[in-house]
């Protein structure tokens, strides 16, 4: 009898770890050199020699004190406000039968696509203290002689519209949070004796607070480096916050050295956020999809259920419905500040723009081809980025963690002028084309991306993967044909965020754009420096329909992934 053997299967490669380290250079890349190039500014002088004089001056100077105070009043106050605003709304929309639930999510969108600095603007024309439609409506009934009610030129106006477009992230995070939470933890409480509050207190808040407090931390963050409405609200105010006063010392002749320096702060700012964050969240664990999960349990609200829908309506009335009215009534009013009419209505604000508006369709075409390759490259990157800091893959990651997170603290119009220092040299010379700005919009919308995906990491077991590995798969077989299609539904509110991001970034672009890769932003923003409150309501509508319909499309995209979860649903 002979034996026969087969020839021994040959050794498949794993290119898990090769991959990995090629996106974690792409990441330094992408990260260090900007700010390596602003800390060289920041410690040198004109001539390149080392010296601490521009913290000094920074430190010892009330025109820059003053400016980082009200920074951080704006930071806080808004903070604390988005959280008490998203939470309940998030709960309501997610745990309880409270009636128009999709619309109330559908409005939150609107309210996230809105680009804070669009809707400055929109605030502007409501109430402004002269002309504001609101503060007009108001003197019908008060006399004309009256004081303005409302005064969006003022440190609370700031506060207010920077929470009403801050908001949404934290809503974003902790609605999946409650959506993806099994209902089976919150029965077992009811079974045991908890009552409402028990439940809430014990199993409710706990597994939503890792949602709540990145939603926090990105909320402060976005507050904190936000340009475009500090700069039309605050400026004819008479005061300054850090990114207005950093963004005064690029104008003739600029001092780059102290605006780099009063970059820093902002930037270390990130490290104890950080350390804190996972300090709260370490305590714990808080993974809540293993290999088998119920539908989540609503409360029923009864006698409430139209008042709770009345307090969400009220508070996206702010956001949505108020700023979107004011830019219908300047994009079809010969006046931007009067009410239409039916016989005044008009057509010539739309017929300029798209048609004698030279700067129009360059900047559409702009805008939608980085929005596109933005999204798709960002939301790459920071699935990787999320994977391998939540699984701990590789040596280094909390450093990449770190990496992904820190350019958040760096203000865009900052972020803007180191990219411009690293790439208008060789090997990397890019100023002058839409590369540069590709590189802008990836690297500053990247830490939401990552906290998107890194939280929706947190809720998935590791030990999906790990019997994956078991039966053989690769890390990258794993998190391909496993944890994907787990998180399709993020993957696509990632993309859909950063696409968002690229609509509403303004602070980097205004410093890296040139006569031919200007966008949408850029052009409301000289617009609004000219005046013309008509035109920038009509590119703000059109910015806006081309935001809607992307999310629309993206949502049309069948989630694969609700197969693959209803397999292991199964069993």
């Amino acid at each position: 009898m002979t034996l026969t053997t087969s020839p021994a299967a040959k050794p498949r490669i794993d290119w898990t770890r090769p991959v990995l380290w090629l996106f974690a250079a792409v990441l330094m890349l992408l990260i260090l050199l900007p700010l390596s190039w602003l800390a060289v500014y920041a410690f040198t002088d004109k001539n390149r020699h080392l010296t601490l004089q521009n913290f000094v001056t920074l430190f010892s100077n009330p025109d820059f004190l003053d400016p980082l105070l009200t920074t951080a009043i704006i930071a806080v106050t808004s903070a604390v406000i988005c959280c008490a605003i998203a939470a309940p709304i998030g709960w309501l929309v997610s745990r309880t039968d409270m009636p128009g639930r999709q619309i109330i999510r559908a409005l939150v969108t609107a309210s996230f696509v809105t680009p804070p600095f669009l809707g400055a603007i929109a605030w502007e024309l409501l109430a402004a203290p002269n002309s504001g439609l609101l503060n007009q409506l108001y003197r019908l009934f008060a006399g004309e002689d009256a004081d303005a009610l409302f005064n969006i030129y003022s440190l609370t106006g700031i506060i207010f519209v920077i929470s009403c477009y801050t908001f949404p992230f934290v809503f974003v995070l902790v609605a999946n949070a409650l959506d993806t939470m099994p209902g089976e933890l919150e029965d077992a409480s009811a079974i045991l004796g908890g009552n409402a509050w028990t439940t809430a207190r014990r199993i409710t808040i706990p597994l939503a607070l890792p949602a709540l407090v990145a939603g926090a931390l990105i909320a402060f963050l976005q507050a904190m480096t936000l340009f475009g409405s500090p700069a039309i609200l605050a400026l004819p105010a008479g005061f300054h916050t850090m990114t207005t006063k950093i963004w005064s010392l690029f104008q003739y002749p600029p001092k780059l050295e102290l605006a780099a320096a009063a970059a820093m702060p902002l930037l270390l700012l990130t490290i104890p956020l950080l350390q804190g964050q996972k300090f709260l969240l370490g305590r714990r664990g808080y993974s809540v999809i293993g290999g088998k999960y119920g539908a989540p349990r609503r409360v029923e609200l009864k006698g409430w259920r139209l008042i709770a829908l009345g307090f969400c309506l009220l508070v996206l009335l702010n956001p949505v419905f108020l700023p979107y009215l004011a830019l219908l009534n300047a994009a079809f009013s010969p006046n931007a500040t009067t009410l239409v009419t039916p016989s005044t209505l008009t057509l010539h604000n739309i017929v300029f723009v798209f048609t004698e508006l030279s700067s129009t369709q360059l900047a559409l075409k702009n805008t939608v081809i980085l929005g596109t390759a933005t999204a798709t490259i960002g939301t790459i990157l920071a699935l990787v980025i999320a994977y391998v800091t939540t699984r701990r893959a590789i040596a280094g990651h909390r450093m990449l963690g770190f990496l992904a997170t820190a350019p958040v603290a760096v203000p865009g119009i900052v972020l803007g002028v180191g990219l411009f220092l690293s790439y208008t040299r060789p090997p990397f010379v890019l100023y002058g084309t839409l590369w540069i700005l590709l590189l802008a919009f990836l690297t500053i919308n990247l830490p939401s991306a990552y906290q998107q995906l890194q939280a929706a990491f947190a809720t998935i077991h590791p030990e999906l993967e790990e019997a994956s590995r078991i039966l053989g798969a690769t890390r990258l077989q794993a998190l391909r044909q496993i944890t994907a299609p787990l998180l399709r539904t993020g993957v696509i509110a990632t993309w859909c965020f950063i696409f968002i991001g690229v609509m509403r970034e303004l602070s980097a672009a205004i410093v890296l754009f040139t006569s031919q890769t200007k966008v949408l932003s850029v052009l409301i923003y000289d617009l609004n420096e000219g005046g013309d409150l008509a035109a920038i309501a009509v590119l703000g509508i059109a910015m806006l329909v081309i935001t809607f319909a992307v999310v629309l499309a993206v949502n049309q995209i069948p989630m694969s992934g609700d197969n693959a979860g209803a397999k292991l649903r199964n069993g």
